[in-house]
């Protein structure tokens, strides 16, 4: 790519929380969180760092039953993905579960089985690192689960089996300067040990790197990167990693709320045996986010355009399930998606369903259209549209003799104590007539720009951290004869950790026992972005 080309951040305007990349020859991988959806461990390739393409997943499916059902924050965090003799291995938390690895000889294939790594709860973010023999991995741990946080531990695992030998031995605490230090990334450079973590929280804080000639420390720690004067909140949990031509860059998230924590991409420095992250700032020791830079060296490749469908009647890969899938959740037969008619009892919030059907949002600003048959439902089946957040909105058409009874729903998630459970809200309903399909649209919207200013200072930096907090509108609609009716929505609002998804589900929802028959509804989508960077 010519040097004098440029990019802007964000990267990716989508939720691809906590992400890690490696470069393997003159390719590159990212991987990122992907809670209680499925599949999930997205893995994503680019050959510039700047232009991605998502490949699939490493997880066909969470590997606890109990995710068959949605639970909203729960499941897989912030994983690793690294390269080593062959095989490209993603370590990755649950933290309710333990820590898990995964791997493969071909990141755009199949995946090997999870093995289970630690059988604890509270332990998050790990990260391994393959070390003249031996095998280390460092983590976080995660106060919700465990009681408290800000300490980072080093545990020796057994090459050959990934079994722990020894540890966890504590080897930094943040204590009152870099509080809620988390998400560690753990390499090796000049004999130096190096860990690159978060703290500060998501929302406000700002990177460290650690650096120690010793695998257990102590190590030194300074602060590499803040927002300073940008308008890059965080920035976040990432990723180091070197170019083609021995160049440093860092790809990291920011959280912007509703649509979630996207994925910027920053040039890495050296002063002094230190790296400054972003442009020089104070002084020589810090950087800040950058919104545009020359691009690193690869090939010049445009984002391919994601599609719903492939010539195998399969989903795209930005697809994913509100849980673990059923077997009788779709069918696919000739290029086209059926999505069955899947019965779950009444009392169940819909946005508990998990046969909703989902991707992230990929811009500031999009509409879709997703058009879905009806001639194959049966009376009191129903096919929808849903913005998923901690506040849903939900647009359905269930078959009645008269034709269509288009509802409004709205959800409402609550957490008390760690513990989730959705209020759900039916509005308005109207009858229109069935002809045999129906199309909706989904616009999202932004509204404006509100500055919210944090509770405290930043530590070491005098000036209150300010946040802006962009604030979008979603509109659903029905089409029907070419107008609008029925429009309905609210402000977008995230949802536990994870960003807004929007997507269509069918279903039947009365207490009846499971059919062994049921209903269906083809379904096209069209995607329309306005992405504003």
């Amino acid at each position: 790519m010519p040097s004098e080309r440029t990019y802007l951040n964000p990267i990716l305007y989508t939720d691809y929380s906590d992400p890690d990349v490696i470069r393997v020859g003159e390719d590159y991988y990212m991987t990122a969180s992907s809670f209680s959806n499925a599949p999930g461990l997205p893995v994503l390739h680019s050959k510039n760092l700047v232009s991605w393409e998502i490949l699939g997943y490493a997880l066909e499916r969470l590997p606890e039953f109990y995710y068959r059902e949605p639970l909203h924050g729960c499941g897989v965090w912030a994983p690793a993905i690294r390269y080593h003799e062959g095989y490209y291995y993603i370590f990755f938390p649950m933290p309710d579960e333990g820590i898990y690895s995964v791997r493969t000889k071909d990141p755009a294939g199949k995946w090997e089985k999870p093995v289970k790594i630690l059988n604890a709860a509270g332990y998050i973010d790990p990260c391994p690192l393959w070390d003249e023999g031996r095998l280390y991995m460092v983590c976080a741990v995660a106060k919700s689960r465990i009681g408290f946080q800000n300490v980072l531990y080093m545990f020796e695992l057994d090459p050959a089996t990934l079994r722990i030998i020894s540890g966890p031995v504590k080897v930094y605490e943040g204590g009152d300067a870099n509080p809620v230090t988390e998400g560690p990334k753990l390499y090796k450079r000049d004999g130096y040990y190096w860990i690159f973590a978060p703290a500060g929280g998501v929302k406000t804080g700002w990177q460290l790197a650690m650096r120690s000639r010793s695998i257990y420390g102590p190590y030194e720690a300074r602060v590499v990167m803040r927002q300073g004067k940008t308008g890059i909140n965080g920035p976040h949990q990432g990723a180091w990693v070197s170019d083609t031509q021995g160049g440093d860059w860092f790809v990291h998230f920011q959280d912007v709320f509703a649509a979630g924590r996207i994925v910027h991409l920053q040039p890495m420095s050296w002063r002094g045996g230190w790296p400054v992250i972003g442009a020089a700032q104070y002084g020589e020791d810090c950087g800040q986010p950058v919104c545009c830079h020359a691009c690193p060296p690869g090939e010049d490749v445009a984002q391919k355009e994601y599609g719903f469908t492939d010539d195998r009647g399969d989903f795209a890969p930005v697809w994913q399930w509100n849980a673990n899938p059923g077997p009788d959740f779709y069918t696919g037969e000739g290029g086209r998606i059926a999505l069955n008619a899947v019965p779950f009892d009444s009392l169940r919030p819909l946005s508990d369903l998990p046969n909703l059907l989902l991707r992230k949002w990929e811009a500031p600003e999009f509409e879709a259209r997703i058009t879905m048959t009806t001639d194959e439902l049966r009376e009191g089946e129903s096919v929808g549209i849903i913005n998923l957040g901690i506040r849903s909105y939900a647009l359905t058409a269930t078959k009645v003799p008269e034709g269509l009874l288009i509802k409004t729903v709205r959800d409402i998630q609550h957490f008390d104590r760690g513990a989730i459970y959705t209020e759900e809200l039916s509005d308005n309903s109207e009858i229109i007539p069935d002809t045999g399909e129906i199309t909706w649209k989904i616009a999202i919207r932004a509204v404006n720009d509100v500055t919210a200013t944090s509770d405290k200072p930043e530590i070491g930096y005098g000036d209150e951290k300010k946040v802006l907090r962009p604030q979008e509108k979603v509109e659903l609609s029905v089409v029907s004869g070419g107008e609008e009716k029925i429009i309905f929505g609210g402000l977008a609002e995230a949802g536990r950790w994870v960003g807004c998804k929007y997507g269509c589900f069918c279903t039947r929802r009365e207490n009846v026992k499971k059919l062994t028959y049921f209903g269906r509804s083809f379904l096209t989508i069209f995607v329309a972005f306005n992405k504003k960077m």
